[in-house]
């Protein structure tokens, strides 16, 4: 098996993919960012080159909910942008001819409704996330420059991510473990920012850990960027309704019409993975239940 540079290894994402990579057997390196400061290239491309890192997976990268990106998007994008930059010129440079860059599905133009590859700069962003966005579309431009008969380095954009290890803090967290934070938090009532008509694809960390595993041995024969999700969305009142049910809460949901909601619909065409012989398959109340098991044994302290 090859040797995998897992960025990220610390976030969310990154803890989920290192140990996938590790149990199929890859020799995973993840250095932390005491270890490694991925903002700097020229130690970035030392580290490749010291440790012989044949591939790299980049998850590494600010991420947050919509209060989190409306409030810092000039980090959102200084981070990213610089980070993935800095990963990605380093690898050229050290000679690595493997890179899978995760991105993200907020970088497509908003209000489109179904959304598929060859929509990428098409139109505008959507204004609540715009800074990560921006980063993550020059990143994956970068990726897309670099390849090459030796170089082949392509992007998945999954869709929204929930599961274990996923952020439970309130302004940081997205939205499903924002929800379950407020349903495991409980009271009479619970608050849902608009009217909560608003639709959203989310998909178990683990399916999204599957694709890695499924695309990475193949990066030659794939398209520079893939969609990653599992074709299907709901509204933000039925992800609450959701959460109820798997926690056992019977308040009362109250609407604050006052709130931003981001854009109305966001759903990827994932028909290109499929053709790959890919499909998620974990369904949105199994993957609650997964993920509230989790918090309750690691954070359930902090979100009651």
């Amino acid at each position: 098996m090859e040797c995998v540079l897992s960025t990220g290894g610390g976030g969310f994402v990154g803890r989920n993919l290192t140990a996938a990579l590790r149990e199929q057997g890859y020799e995973v390196h993840a250095p932390l960012r005491a270890e490694l400061d991925l903002r700097d290239q020229d130690a970035v491309e030392r580290y490749l080159r010291a440790h012989r890192i044949e591939a790299v997976v980049h998850a590494a990268g600010k991420v947050g909910g919509i209060a989190a990106n409306m409030a810092d998007p000039v980090g959102f994008y200084a981070e990213n942008a610089l980070v993935g930059i800095s990963v990605v010129r380093a690898a050229d440079a050290a000679g690595v001819t493997r890179f899978l860059n995760l991105s993200s599905s907020c970088v497509y133009p908003r209000d489109r409704g179904l959304l598929a590859e060859e929509d990428l700069g098409t139109g505008a962003l959507e204004p609540t996330n715009e800074g990560y966005a921006l980063a993550k579309l020059a990143v994956g431009k970068l990726c897309e420059w670099v390849s090459g008969p030796d170089r082949h380095y392509r992007t998945l954009l999954p869709c929204n991510l929930y599961g274990p290890h996923d952020h439970f803090d309130g302004v940081g967290a997205h939205l499903v473990a924002a929800v379950l934070s407020k349903v495991i938090a409980g009271g009479e009532t619970i608050e849902i920012w608009g009217d909560g008509t608003a639709r959203r694809e989310f998909m178990h960390v683990r399916d999204l850990c599957d694709a890695v595993l499924h695309v990475l041995p193949r990066l030659e024969s794939i398209p520079a960027r893939l969609n990653v999700g599992p074709g299907v969305d709901h509204t933000v009142n039925e992800y609450y309704e959701a959460a109820a049910r798997v926690v056992g809460w019977q308040g009362e949901f109250v609407h604050d019409l006052s709130k931003p909601v981001g854009m109305r619909r966001k759903l990827l065409d994932v028909s290109k993975l499929a053709a790959t012989g890919f499909r998620t398959r974990i369904g949105l109340d199994e993957g609650l239940e997964d993920t509230y098991s989790w918090a309750l044994a690691n954070v359930v302290g902090a979100v009651a």
